[in-house]
């Protein structure tokens, strides 16, 4: 990714975001991600997004593989980098648009569009992969049984849903209101039981995605050009249906002007709105048309089950509990950014990387209790640099300043200094100085008392 982008960016030129530090659009700044989908399990929010980090400037999409990041406390995001590429896993796929996953008997399960021609899945034993690809084949194609007719369909978009009494659905199609497609999963979660089922939805473009509240169940969708590109959702007493049209979820989105897609999900007793929009590329100053970015809004329901109109903002979801210092924190969770990049450390394990003087990352609502007295990290670096930890924000007051050797590039080492100040509940900013490109690469930290 240019890093033009994570400096624009963290600068805030068009909406002043270093004045909005906490802003919850966008987040994962550091990297392109579109189409999100949402898992949650113990207490944790896994979001499977189309990865845009290598669709060109213009022209098309290019989406091989899929991204995914993780908070439990919505404000701090971790980047489990790639976890699944089409080329790599499988031999029949080279896309993996808009995927979607869930959890069965303690199995992960991935669903991907190649590209609008058929739908594949991959299964795993954690929610950040790796996948495999357990069939050798696509799961569904255009000549599944009840998958036709189907004018103009796009083949794509899976969303999956297992109900309380166990059963297992899978939607998808787009492209048409009378597109619409639902099929029962096996509980081996890689089988259809049964045919393909036809449904509709008025304007329905792709995006399909359902979920249950109070006994009822939703199901949302992106709308076509002339309605808009909102998300609207139908409602039903089956997940089956018929659903009947309920309104709209959200409109489209700030700063994206282009196709919209969306989940809901339910974390810790709160209801979110994922979606994605285009002010990363648009901050950039770069074409937005295939460079997205994703973000999140909390959602909330009316006294009959209606959806309450999502209203986007820039700080609108509130953090779900302070995060602990002295726990493990990989170098790859942050709330905001300047300049970092990531790169793999191991398996399901990423890094920051590319740091350079004046770059840094900040974790949202830290809490420190009565104090910290020393900070630890995992680090690398060739030509030697400083950590400098500091409150509030990258200009804050000082707490502590780790210094990091001069070593080989990729020579891992732990290194340790003292801290002052750090108590109660603020921002955490580890800001990177030093002389020269390439400063060197974070692995993980912590505090001690």
């Amino acid at each position: 990714m240019q890093r033009v982008l994570s400096l624009l960016l963290a600068a805030g030129s068009l909406l002043n975001l270093a004045a909005h530090s906490r802003a919850d659009y966008p987040i994962a700044s550091h990297r392109y991600l579109a189409d999100p989908s949402t898992l949650v399990t113990g207490n944790r929010v896994y979001v499977y997004c189309s990865n845009d980090d290598e669709s060109p400037l213009e022209g098309s999409y290019n989406i091989p593989s899929v991204v995914c990041v993780s908070s439990s406390d919505l404000k701090n995001w971790t980047d489990h980098g790639e976890v699944f590429r089409a080329e790599d896993r499988t031999t029949w796929a080279k896309k993996t648009w808009a995927p979607a996953a869930i959890e069965r008997d303690g199995k992960f399960y991935l669903y991907f569009g190649n590209g609008g021609a058929n739908i594949g899945v991959a299964v795993a034993d954690h929610p950040a992969g790796p996948f495999t690809d357990p069939l050798g084949k696509p799961l569904i194609t255009h000549q599944t049984p009840g998958v036709p007719p189907a004018k103009n369909m796009w083949l794509f978009d899976p969303g999956v849903f297992i109900d309380d009494d166990g059963q297992a659905y899978i939607y998808f199609g787009g492209n048409g209101d009378d597109n619409v497609r639902v099929a029962r999963l096996n509980p081996d979660m890689t089988s259809l039981d049964g045919e393909v089922m036809k449904r509709s939805a008025p304007n329905f473009f792709e995006a399909a995605w359902v979920f249950k509240h109070g006994g009822r169940y939703y199901f949302s969708y992106s709308t076509t050009p002339r309605a808009q590109m909102r998300i609207d959702y139908l409602t039903g007493d089956s997940p089956l249906g018929p659903f009947e049209y309920a309104g709209v979820v959200g409109a489209q989105p700030p700063l994206n002007n282009n196709n919209n897609h969306a989940a809901q999900f339910k974390l810790k007793d709160r209801w979110l709105h994922v979606y994605h929009n285009r002010v990363v590329a648009t901050q950039a100053k770069i074409p937005t048309g295939f460079r997205r970015n994703i973000a999140v809004e909390e959602m909330r329901f009316g006294p009959d089950g209606a959806i309450e109109e999502v209203e986007y903002t820039e700080d609108g979801v509130e953090q779900l509990g302070a995060h602990d210092p002295y726990a493990r924190t990989e170098g790859e969770t942050f709330r905001s950014q300047h300049g970092v990049e990531t790169e793999p450390s191991g398996e399901r394990n990423m890094a920051l990387t590319d740091l350079q003087n004046g770059d840094w990352v900040k974790i949202a609502g830290v809490d420190f209790g009565a104090g910290a007295a020393r900070f630890n990290a995992r680090v690398a670096s060739k030509a030697g640099c400083r950590v400098e930890l500091r409150a509030g924000g990258p200009e804050g007051k000082l707490l502590g300043t780790l210094t990091v050797e001069p070593g080989a590039a990729d020579d891992w080492r732990d290194a340790s200094c003292e801290v002052g100040g750090a108590t109660g509940v603020q921002d955490l900013v580890l800001r990177f100085v030093g002389k020269g490109e390439q400063l060197g690469k974070l692995d993980y930290w912590s505090f001690q008392k």
